[in-house]
């Protein structure tokens, strides 16, 4: 401190007191230039997080509706799978009307978890109808043996299982698809 004429110690820059760094001095946690240019961007980012929730909780739903089709078509290719299989590998002597209702009974524990059976022509889910399946045995083409042929056919555009509008743009019509196993 350096004292001035009255001899009491003085302050050499006594205009930079409270002063920031950036020479603003601050107000309410504003700068003072801020506040004089009438500038207050303290809301903006609500703003732009109120803009970009809605398209990022949107991109989120997408991605689990679209796994969720990728779930269920892995459930029904492997739900006609099993159906044929076990048409095929049930005991020898039983009839073929037998086989198919063991393909289906199959089938419908297989789906269940979707809330989707095979009634041997329609797909239902909680009572409507969704699409196509059957259940065949006949001679099989290459071979001449007799083959079980299971097949499903799920209209998705219609009946997706987690909607989403926009999405059915990506995802599929429909999900398709045939088993076939050869009787032992």
């Amino acid at each position: 401190m350096l004292a001035d004429r009255s001899g009491h110690g003085s302050d050499p820059l006594p205009s930079l007191r409270g002063q920031v760094a950036s020479g603003h001095r601050k107000r309410g946690g504003v700068s003072e230039s801020r506040a004089r240019d009438g500038r207050d961007d303290g809301g903006a980012a609500a703003v732009e997080f109120a803009l970009i929730v809605p398209l990022l909780c949107y991109v989120l739903f997408a991605i689990i509706a679209y796994g969720y089709m990728l779930s269920f078509r892995q459930g029904l290719s492997q739900a006609a799978a099993e159906g044929a299989r076990d048409a095929a590998v049930a005991p020898p002597g039983r009839t073929d009307a037998l086989r198919e209702s063991d393909a289906l009974a199959t089938l419908n524990e297989s789906l269940g978890s979707y809330d989707v059976t095979c009634d041997g022509t329609n797909l239902t889910r909680n009572s409507i109808d969704v699409g196509n399946c059957d259940v065949t045995i006949a001679t099989c083409p290459e071979s001449g043996d007799r083959c079980v042929t299971v097949t499903v056919d799920y209209n998705y555009a219609d009946h997706a299982i987690v909607p989403v509008p926009g999405l059915g743009i990506v995802l599929p019509d429909h999900l398709s698809y045939t088993s076939v196993a050869e009787v032992s």
